[in-house]
């Protein structure tokens, strides 16, 4: 086949050459295409851009009348070159006027020409534009022209990429490569940031296109892909632990696209055309991706991503470089665009650049955007294909109380975002001005109202809320930012300045809970087919009893004439509360043996997630000081709807009754038996959600700093009593979720509280 194709081979030198040269956009355009035409022995050869009107302009063309050159336009759909553009496909013809997609531009001549062959200009599985040559013979081209053509539309897109063209536009005419896109997502964790884009997985750009020794690159390119295999089948061998189901169905389709002989295939004959191995990869990668988009099977279109991340993994096998995400040159605004991420990768990023988060996947109960809002991160999740519409450096917006992003946004909009910030930041001003007031009801009822923590960054979102306290903090996260297990007195030390920084204030421990989506990469562990049920949290510190020991005298140590508040999380059995209770007391008693300060006082918790609690509650409360129940954890394990489910994301309702009437025998319980019951999951800071727990009997709520004035404002204006009394009503009774949800709206409005 090399031999077939010198040619092609030649035409590629040539346009290194073309684009190399000194001169305007509009020249460099007209002589590629007569250099197309005269390479293919092509009577026609034509570039059409797509702009972000939608239209498809003629920029240059050999063969039709120049006179049509930025006259000629075609909407994307209608005629050969539409129909190309939407399908990004391509269109091989020996009598094109015969087709029943073909339309006649008259300004452009082209009625004397028949056959005709269209191919996409795309990158990144973008349609930016088509490239056509045509004959007055009635002919079909052969697969090697095809390729050729292929190829070097792969070369222009490269030039657009650049934004080369950008100044031959028409005046108000702007292309479709920098269009601004206004994309619909959820939001995850509330705020506006405005910044630059910073793509978590760094697109490799492909910068040596055309080969010099083509039997050289295919030597590099097998070398690659024996090297991509061996990674994918070690990938298999470290999951063979889980056994088989779902994880393990997921490895071999993984390995089976590794193999896969059509993959290969066309990667040869890519480089075979003239490529280096690098843009062999980029050029099919860009075309599979552009077809499975467009495919009407869900199952093709979510295997993109793992097309997607095995492309990916060869062109940096191909160019030597790490596999992961790296944050290099981060601008000091950065917007992160990922498909997904954990909790630890975003802690990676510097705190004081971080503007904002998108994600294509993720659901708001997942642990990264629990962070972003414990951070005060604006978040926006299952925003489809934006790693593919984003540049890094594009200017972007997330709105994380729409679900909206912007990206490179026109001016009006950016004003508009200007002015929603300065009101937002009004509206902040008012809820401080609520700090020191009490979170009491209009009947009377006091509610405390704590924070969620995690870092020393946190301490500070004590005081300027005005919470109560700190009714979560998480020990994890300073696991998940070490790169080795923190040692006793280090840990004994960050304690010590949380509850210094707390003051006076209460602080709630929470117990290392790590494994599901927060791995530490010094602890080893088995994958699981179903991490969230699998070896975590107390699970976790009871099997590995050093571990938790460590924690527990650290945090002894640190509370030395404090009261120590300690919970257990994933508590399943009341047993398993008991032994990490006897830890306690023996660690207690070791300290005051050996004559070490130790906490003046202990109160032990647990944290009600696991739904089998709900049988042993008389028993619980009676070993426990008090409860916490983490709805996060109990709303996916009641409704068997995992928490990182993108598809499930926003199914069922946490304002179902099958979830509130069990929450309501807990407060119950708790209230009954004398002991404190508080709410630390994501659903106490939201304000129709957080008014239903105070109906429940719930009086201490916790959450993100950032909702703490927001639930004040409702709580200041809500009449408690009658709306326990309609919402138990409404319990006791035959309710759906979506009644309750608007029945509580409605009580909302006309007590004019605010949710």
């Amino acid at each position: 086949m090399r031999e077939t194709l010198a040619g092609p081979r030649v035409l590629l030198r040539r346009l290194r050459e073309v684009m190399a040269e000194p001169i305007g956009a509009q020249d460099r355009l007209d002589k590629i295409v007569r250099l197309i035409a005269a390479n293919m022995v092509t009577e026609v050869c034509s570039v059409y851009i797509l702009r972000a009107d939608g239209a498809l302009e003629l920029f240059a063309t050999e063969g039709l009348k120049a006179s049509a050159v930025h006259r000629a336009t075609l909407r994307v759909g209608r005629g050969l070159v539409g129909l190309i553009a939407a399908e990004a496909r391509p269109l091989n013809l020996p009598d094109a006027q015969k087709h029943p997609a073909f339309a006649y531009l008259p300004e452009t001549g082209e009625e004397i020409y028949n056959s005709f062959l269209g191919v996409p200009v795309l990158r990144a599985g973008r349609t930016l534009g088509v490239l056509v040559v045509q004959n007055r013979a009635h002919r079909s081209y052969t697969e090697e022209e095809v390729e050729a053509l292929q190829t070097t539309a792969m070369v222009l897109a490269e030039m657009f990429a650049a934004g080369e063209i950008e100044d031959l536009a028409t005046p108000g005419a702007d292309l479709d490569l920098n269009r601004p896109f206004r994309l619909e997502g959820a939001a995850f964790s509330e705020g506006i940031g405005l910044g630059k884009v910073l793509l978590h997985e760094p697109r490799v750009v492909v910068t040596q296109l055309i080969a010099e020794d083509v039997d050289q690159e295919l030597v590099r390119l097998d070398e690659a892909m024996r090297s991509l295999r061996l990674s994918v089948d070690d990938l298999l061998a470290r999951g063979v632990e889980a056994g088989q189901g779902e994880h393990r169905d997921i490895l071999e389709a993984y390995r089976m696209f590794a193999q896969d002989q059509g993959w290969v295939r066309r990667l040869r004959e890519a480089v075979a055309a003239g490529l280096t191995a690098e843009a062999a990869v980029e050029k099919v990668q860009s075309d599979m991706r552009a077809r499975l988009a467009r495919s009407a099977d869900p199952y093709l279109r979510d295997r993109l991503h793992d097309l997607d991340d095995l492309g990916n993994r060869l062109l940096r096998t191909l160019m030597g470089r790490p596999h992961g995400p790296g944050s290099a040159q981060m601008p000091s605004d950065a917007v992160v665009v990922a498909r997904n991420m954990g909790a630890a990768e975003l802690l990676d990023y510097d705190r004081d650049k971080l503007r904002g988060v998108v994600l294509e996947d993720g659901a708001p109960t997942n642990h990264v955007a629990i962070v972003a809002r414990a951070l005060g991160i604006a978040t926006v999740g299952q925003v489809e294909n934006v790693v593919a519409l984003a540049e890094s450096g594009d200017p972007v917006i997330v709105d994380g109380e729409t679900g909206e992003v912007h990206l490179r946004p026109p001016g009006d909009i950016e004003l508009a975002y200007v002015d929603k910030v300065r009101f937002r930041a009004r509206r902040q001003e008012q809820f401080r001005r609520l700090r020191d007031t009490p979170a009491s009801t209009k009947d009377g009822v006091d509610v405390s109202l704590m924070i969620n923590a995690g870092l020393m960054m946190d301490l500070p979102h004590l005081q300027e809320s005005g919470a109560s306290g700190i009714g979560l903090f998480r020990t994890e996260l300073q696991f998940m930012i070490a790169s080795s297990f923190p040692r006793l007195g280090e840990q004994e030390a960050f304690y010590r300045d949380v509850m210094e920084g707390a003051g006076d204030k209460p602080v709630t421990f929470r117990s290392l809970d790590v494994g599901g989506d927060k791995v530490l990469p010094y602890i080893r562990t088995h994958p699981e087919e179903n991490p969230a049920l699998g070896w975590r949290a107390i699970r976790l510190g009871l099997d590995r009893p050093a571990l938790l020991k460590t924690q527990i005298r650290a945090l002894l140590k640190a509370a030395a004439g404090r009261t120590l508040r300690l919970m257990f999380p994933m508590v399943t059995e009341v047993s398993e509360f008991e032994r990490a209770a006897q830890i306690v007391r023996s660690e207690e008693a070791h300290l005051r043996r050996h004559d070490h300060p130790t906490a003046d006082k202990v109160e032990l918790g647990a944290m009600l997630e696991v739904p089998s609690l709900l049988w042993q509650l008389d028993e619980l409360l009676a070993k426990v000081d008090f409860l916490s129940v983490g709805s996060n954890d109990l709303f996916q394990f009641l409704m068997a709807s995992d928490r990182g489910s993108t598809r499930l994301a926003g199914r069922f309702d946490a304002l179902s009754p099958a979830f509130l009437r069990p929450l309501r025998k807990i407060a119950h319980r708790a209230h009954d038996m004398g002991k404190p019951v508080s709410v630390c999951g994501e659903i106490a800071g939201r304000p129709l959600e957080a008014m239903a727990l105070l109906a429940l009997g719930y009086r201490s709520l916790s959450m993100a700093p950032s909702s703490i004035g927001p639930i004040k404002a409702m709580i200041l204006e809500l009449r408690l009593e009658p709306l326990a009394e309609r919402l138990n009503a409404m319990l006791d009774g035959d309710v759906s979720a979506s009644e309750l949800r608007t029945e509580l709206r409605a009580w909302a409005n006309i007590e004019r509280i605010p949710v």
